[in-house]
């Protein structure tokens, strides 16, 4: 079935675990259930490949066969959308791969290059967009950038959305004026930054909560989405103790968080890999079953 992506878009973008074996190895299979009790409670579109999934420390072989794993999953229930990066040959490959897979969209990774200039960002995405014919969301994470640069990346044929994951409201509204109003600008730092990139005119939020508690997500989208921002502050308040364990260590806990919480709520998606951490630390594990325990979160 065909789907508004944009309206998509404009939801919860849940970003999906990539499930391992002890051994290391990843177990697509296991994603499955993560995958249908998302969309259950309402997530309105799923990424495969993000860095929730681990995308870094996967193998392009390893990040295909995930998206190949959770189309299978998604069956076309909602909008799938693929991650891609690393080298342009990579990403290209990767994009390919995605379309041949069914994914409805691509998420492009911005590169780590510590040698990226703006304008050969620009190029890079180019590349991508050329390499499928799937509709483009850009995944901004260093706006240093600048403003400019920005908007010449929104330009790219094909791009229609940016999921933006700096900490700067400010320089999201400047980045929004600056480029095509058909653009969908996503919250890219889950639910505890949604309010204020709300509040400039940014809409829907991506999420790692959703492996977990994807009710709960649900529920603060809905609050944004009619304008009641105390109880959307009160919901997050509620959940901020999880992202406060993913935020620890350089952020460096932060799929591991979600990783124990499944694990210890009833489904076991394994390990991470290095260099994220593993396992949490016992203070960390108390902080988070604790949370746990008070909502009677359970899978």
């Amino acid at each position: 079935m065909a789907h508004d992506l944009t309206k998509a878009l404009s939801g919860i973008s849940g970003i999906l675990v990539t499930p391992m074996q002890e051994d290391g190895s990843i177990d697509p299979d296991r994603q499955k259930p993560v995958v249908d009790k998302a969309i259950a409670a309402g997530v309105h579109v799923l990424t495969a490949n993000g860095n929730t999934g681990e995308f870094y420390s996967l193998s392009v072989e390893e990040a295909e066969e995930m998206c190949r794993a959770a189309a299978r999953h998604v069956g076309g229930r909602v909008p799938l959308v693929a991650g891609v990066g690393r080298s342009v040959v990579d990403a290209c490959r990767l994009a390919r791969s995605a379309q041949d897979a069914g994914a409805d969209a691509l998420m492009i990774h911005q590169p780590p290059d510590p040698f990226a200039a703006p304008r050969g960002l620009v190029g890079y995405v180019r590349a991508v967009t050329e390499a499928s014919d799937l509709p483009i969301v850009l995944y901004l994470r260093n706006d240093a950038i600048g403003t400019q640069a920005i908007a010449d990346l929104c330009a790219v044929p094909g791009v229609v959305g940016v999921k933006w994951a700096t900490p700067n409201p400010m320089k999201l509204a400047e980045a929004m004026a600056a480029s095509d109003p058909g653009i969908v600008w996503v919250g890219g730092l889950a639910e505890v930054w949604a309010p204020p990139f709300y509040a400039v005119g940014a809409r829907g939020f991506t999420s790692g909560l959703i492996n977990v508690w994807p009710e709960r997500s649900v529920a603060i989208h809905a609050a944004l989405d009619a304008g009641d921002y105390p109880k959307a502050q009160t919901l997050i308040a509620e959940m901020k103790p999880f992202e406060d364990v993913r935020a620890q260590e350089l952020n460096g806990t932060n799929v591991t968080g979600v990783k124990a919480a499944l694990r210890a709520i009833g489904h076991d998606c394994g390990p991470t890999r290095p260099p994220s951490a593993w396992p949490l630390t016992a203070a960390q594990q108390d902080m988070l079953e604790s949370f746990i325990t008070r909502h009677g979160i359970t899978f």
